[in-house]
């Protein structure tokens, strides 16, 4: 893709970057940021870049880690409203919850999740773009996945109200 120029791979790509920026923030105006801040830094060697899906990727996850240091705290966001039942609104509720969760997850453990589930990257490809093992992404998917589940889960519900 790197043949076919910075705009083709912009016009192509940036919603699929996007995607992957919002689950990495929890924001829309955050992930257009992020998008856009790594974008801007790569444009000028994207010539260069063999592969620049996996290079972006791991640009994000840095630059989110950056910002996250700066602030050093997350920003909650108001609870979703009760979901009524099936629907537009039940969904928005329950995607709305899996965000809000997996806000709260550390950093790393949220790149794994993002990465590996989203994106549907290999735990080696995982591995590669956050510089660490194998090993490692493994652990922090299956914590992650575990954390997600006892709060997400409707036994999950009853044991954190009455936290």
């Amino acid at each position: 893709m790197a043949g076919e120029g910075f705009e083709q791979f912009v016009r192509v790509r940036y919603t699929e970057l996007l995607h992957t920026a919002y689950l990495l923030t929890g924001s829309v105006v955050s992930a257009e940021d992020l998008v856009q801040t790594c974008l801007l830094k790569v444009m000028p060697r994207f010539e260069r870049i063999a592969e620049p899906m996996p290079y972006l990727r791991r640009a994000m996850v840095n630059q989110r880690t950056s910002w996250w240091r700066s602030v050093r705290r997350e920003l909650l966001s108001a609870e979703p409203p009760e979901p009524d039942g099936p629907g537009p609104a039940y969904e928005f509720a329950e995607r709305s919850a899996l965000m809000a969760e997996l806000a709260r997850l550390p950093q790393r453990m949220r790149a794994v999740l993002v990465l590996r589930y989203w994106e549907d990257l290999s735990e080696a490809d995982t591995a590669e773009i956050l510089g660490c093992s194998v090993g490692t992404v493994k652990s922090q998917a299956s914590r992650g996945l575990t954390r997600l589940r006892a709060v997400l889960e409707p036994s999950g519900e009853s044991q954190r109200s009455a936290q």
